[in-house]
Parts: C-alpha cells; sequence; structure tokens
C-alpha cells in the first residue's frame, strides 16, 4: 500500500473527526464506501474516529451504475437503511453517491440526530488539500462575509474570460446557505467551500459559459459549452462536439424542465483544483457553478451542474470578484490571510 502523504492523511482525518465531526466518545460513525472508493481515506477516517473512542462502522458497497435514486436498485437498501438509522455521524466516501438516494432519503427523515457530511469521491490527495490544510474559522468568516454581501444586492452580472456574460436578480426574501465543512449538527452538510443563495429565476438572462466542467454526463470539458438563456430557460447552445452532446444529453429526458437553470453557487475552497470530480470543481476558488434541471422547488428528470471558471462578480456595480480574485477591500485580505489573492 502507497504511503504517500500518509502523515498528512492521519491529520486529515484527525480535523475530519475531531474539528468537523466533534465525535464525542461512544457515539457510532457510519462510513459508506464503494469499490471506487480510495481505501487510504476510508481506514484513515476509521483509525480517528476509534482513537476518539468513537464506534467506527465500515460499510463497503459494490459500486452501483448510477447515482441518487438510479443506485436504489442495486443498493441493500433494507439493511443501509437499518445501520444509518442506528447511527450518530455518517460521512459518504462512496464515489457512486448515495445522497438522494431512498436509503438517504429515508434515513435523514426518521433518524433526526444524524449528522451527514458528503464527501463523495474522496481521495487521499484531496482530503489533504481541501480539509487538511484548511484555516476552517477563517474560511466561515469570509463565506459568511460573501454571503451577507451577495444576499444585499439586488441585482448581479458575472463574466468570465471564456464569454460568459449574464445578469439576474436576487431574491429579497431568500437566505444564503454556505458549506462552512462542519457536521457538528444534525441534519445534511457538504465539503466547505460553496455558497448558494436563492435568486429570482426568470430573470436570468445572458449567455453562460461553462469552461471547467459538467457533470453529468461530461466530466472535464475539452472546449466551452455555450448557454444562451432567456428568463431563467436555456434556449440555445453553442460550442463544439461536447455542446451538441450535453444538448442532446438534456433533450432527451423529454421534460421541459430539464432546460431550465436551476440555481447558482460560489466556489471558495482554497485547496480546491479541477479534477473533473465535480464536489472538488465545484469548490475551486473564484468559480461560479450553475445547476440545471431538478430541485426541491421545481422536479425535473435529473439534475446536472456546470462550472464557470474565473468568474467577474458585480453586485449591484460594485465589484467583488475580477477573474476569480477577490478586489473588495474586505474579501481579499481574508483572501490573503486563506492563502489566496
Amino acid at each position: 500500500m502507497s504511503k504517500i502523504y500518509e502523515f498528512e492523511l492521519g491529520r486529515a482525518a484527525d480535523i475530519l473527526t475531531r474539528e468537523l465531526f466533534k465525535l464525542k466518545e461512544g457515539e457510532t460513525f457510519i462510513i459508506t464506501s464503494d469499490t471506487e472508493s480510495d481505501m487510504r481515506v476510508v481506514e484513515a477516517t476509521a483509525r480517528s474516529a476509534f482513537a476518539l473512542g468513537a464506534k467506527p462502522m465500515v460499510i463497503w458497497l459494490a459500486s452501483p451504475l448510477g447515482v441518487g435514486k438510479a443506485a436504489d436498485p442495486m443498493l441493500p437498501q433494507e439493511a443501509l437503511i437499518g445501520a444509518l438509522k442506528g447511527a450518530d455521524a455518517w460521512v459518504e466516501f462512496n464515489n457512486e453517491w448515495l445522497l438522494y438516494s431512498t436509503p438517504y432519503d429515508i434515513v435523514m427523515k426518521e433518524n433526526p440526530r444524524l449528522r451527514y457530511l458528503c464527501l463523495v469521491g474522496m481521495n487521499a490527495e484531496m482530503m489533504i488539500r481541501c480539509i487538511g490544510r484548511i484555516d476552517y474559522p477563517l474560511l466561515r468568516k469570509f463565506l459568511e462575509r460573501v454571503a451577507v454581501l451577495t444576499t444585499s444586492a439586488k441585482e448581479v452580472q458575472i463574466t468570465t474570460p471564456a464569454g460568459c456574460d449574464v445578469t439576474f436578480k436576487n431574491d429579497p426574501k431568500g437566505r444564503p446557505r454556505y458549506a462552512s465543512g462542519y457536521a457538528d449538527t444534525p441534519g445534511p452538510h457538504m465539503m466547505a467551500g460553496q455558497i448558494g443563495w436563492s435568486i429570482l429565476h426568470q430573470t436570468i438572462n445572458g449567455k453562460i459559459v461553462f469552461d471547467g466542467s459538467v457533470f453529468p454526463p461530461i466530466g472535464l470539458l475539452k472546449e466551452p459549452i455555450e448557454l444562451t438563456v432567456e428568463k431563467g430557460d436555456i434556449i440555445k447552445f453553442d460550442g463544439g462536439k461536447e455542446a451538441a452532446d450535453y444538448e442532446a444529453w438534456l433533450r432527451s429526458f423529454n421534460d421541459p424542465n430539464m432546460l431550465k437553470m436551476a440555481h447558482i453557487c460560489y466556489g471558495f475552497n482554497p485547496g480546491a483544483r479541477l479534477t473533473g470530480n465535480i464536489v472538488e470543481d465545484e469548490r475551486v476558488w473564484g468559480c461560479t457553478e450553475w445547476g440545471i434541471g431538478n430541485m426541491p422547488w421545481r422536479p425535473a428528470a435529473t439534475h446536472s451542474d456546470g462550472i464557470c471558471l474565473n468568474s467577474s462578480v458585480w453586485l449591484d456595480g460594485e465589484q467583488i470578484l475580477d477573474k476569480g480574485r477577490c478586489v473588495h477591500p474586505e474579501l481579499s485580505e481574508l483572501a490573503r490571510k486563506l492563502g489566496k489573492r
């Protein structure tokens, strides 16, 4: 077994169990993984939890041929649900994720004490960069400030060097949601470094250009995919073969909601890199991430996410990001302390 980053991985696992989950002695801590998972991450996390006096239980599944509810037919649902209903905390390292599967939905509803952290597709290098080397209190302060600035604005404009130029209005009744990485309270939690907020979808107009990755169905992009959006609906696709493939995939569901923009988020994890793993890609510093299709308030056949790198952002005409760099005075100082410009 490889010993690369052995010490650093142990430290990252300790941060995960001690700081983020705040595991207590005697708690049942379930680690789910599949046959595509990095087992070094699984084993390091189990060791760390056991050292804290918690009771780690590793569940190793055959990798489903799909994610979410598409994985249902291939999962041992009854056994999985039974185990998770008895757990205090759950970290998911599955590559083919259980998030939004039927077992996930049932367990999150019927186990109100469960603390869940989504770290799907996690590997040793990503865990060190995106968990082990993060100043969490400082990152949370940064995320909170970006969230307040953004939701205080009425109108937002976003551009990128790849040609993105889109405007929309914020929902004045909406509240920001940001992932600080902590999983010390009941409910679902995500890897640190993403901010989402409520917008008025019918006000989205312009061009959105994905130049990082799109998942599903593509992954890392070889060429940009340009979407022309009017009143929140995609009316035109431009680009090369990948744009044509993406359009065909979205239309294949014969669901008009699969051509509607679903959400927008910022990416701000100091350690994240563009790798093709959407969980990491949507946290690349200074990116914006757009979701398309299914949302709880508007069902659709499925959901897809795309990454716009090096975003410039204006809030009511005041610029806070310039090609992914923080230019707002307060944000730029916090970014510098986090090791970003």
